[in-house]
């Protein structure tokens, strides 16, 4: 009987240690979040990535405890979130979009700790990624990168007479570096002629906006570009009046008036990041050997008070479009995305 009793505890005791050491090892998670700029498009993608990991935890059974934080262009602030995601010990950071990604494989490299990131235009060229296949740094994640070529079949089926085109971006933003130099080669090969008009803040946009309106040009081309993104609402009226449609590189510059936003649907883009968080950190994935994912450029989401203004119909423009995209979709401005 004594024996009988002591293999009982011994067993009993192995569990308790076993249960321990998986609570203590693979049970409890922390992930650091951080967004870039309180915007439609970013925020959709933290609400979809947040809801993705909350549903994948509930499915694992096991616990991710989230800190988010938004450093709203901010990079000194920037730092000190990345800081203390660091002092709180994460087990992951996540970095929505390119400025907040590079700040912390920066920082958390050293550290050992991955990076995932969300909306990377050019993982590649950012310094993010060796290659798509191969990232070989300690970081992987999702890509928006952008269909350029598309945007500009989108221009030319409404005005097939289009003869000056305004490149509207900000040249310090990564994200709009590749799609301009594209925008440049295409416009090129057409023989159409076509200016930059930068602006590095809201201020400056609206001055860029002032003088392509007195240049007279036909349409508006800006990439995934979120110092636009912000000034959008600033800048709309004036092209609407000015019968000017502003083509953009994300559905959700439509939401906040501008003409046409073609992109990637970044509702599924933020559960795909969550994902692939699940691959790193409950599966064991390595960052440096997990390819960066791209999706499907082809949703174009058209502003419907936009159309009023330029004196053309939804069903009109949505036909003319219809060849180049996976979908046509109408939005008001103000109107909040479902997803």
């Amino acid at each position: 009987m004594k024996k009988i009793m002591a293999i009982v505890l011994s067993l009993i005791l192995l569990a308790s240690v076993f249960s321990f050491a998986s609570a203590e090892g693979k049970a409890s998670y922390k992930v650091g979040i951080c967004n870039l700029v309180d915007d439609p498009s970013l925020n959709q993608i933290n609400d979809n990535l947040q809801a993705q990991l909350k549903a994948i935890a509930d499915e694992r059974g096991v616990d991710i405890e989230i800190f988010y934080n938004n450093c709203n262009m901010d990079f000194g602030v920037l730092d000190q979130i990345i800081d203390d995601f660091i002092f709180e010990n994460v087990d992951l950071m996540v970095g929505i979009a390119t400025p907040v990604a590079k700040a912390m494989l920066n920082k958390a490299e050293e550290k050992g700790i991955p990076v995932i990131y969300a909306a990377v235009s050019d993982p590649v060229g950012a310094g993010l990624a060796e290659s798509q296949e191969a990232p070989g740094v300690n970081a992987t994640g999702t890509s928006d990168a952008l269909n350029t070529a598309a945007i500009f079949e989108l221009i030319f089926a409404l005005n097939p007479e289009a003869a000056n085109i305004a490149l509207l971006y900000n040249p310090s933003e990564d994200a709009s570096t590749a799609p301009i130099a594209q925008a440049k080669e295409i416009l090129d090969a057409k023989g159409v002629k076509y200016n930059e008009y930068p602006g590095t803040n809201t201020g400056e946009v609206q001055l860029a906006v002032d003088a392509l309106i007195q240049d007279g040009v036909d349409a508006v081309f800006t990439p995934t570009d979120n110092t636009i993104q912000v000034a959008e609402p600033a800048i709309s009226e004036a092209l609407a009046e000015a019968r000017i449609p502003h083509y953009c590189g994300a559905d959700s510059f439509a939401l906040v008036g501008a003409f046409v936003g073609y992109g990637v649907d970044y509702a599924n883009l933020g559960r795909e990041t969550a994902n692939t968080v699940a691959e790193v950190l409950l599966d064991g994935a390595d960052p440096a050997a997990t390819p960066f994912k791209t999706f499907d450029n082809g949703k174009a989401t058209v502003n419907l008070q936009v159309c009023e203004a330029l004196g053309v119909s939804y069903d009109e423009v949505a036909a003319l479009f219809d060849p180049y995209c996976t979908l046509v979709e109408s939005i008001e401005t103000g109107e909040s995305f479902a997803n």
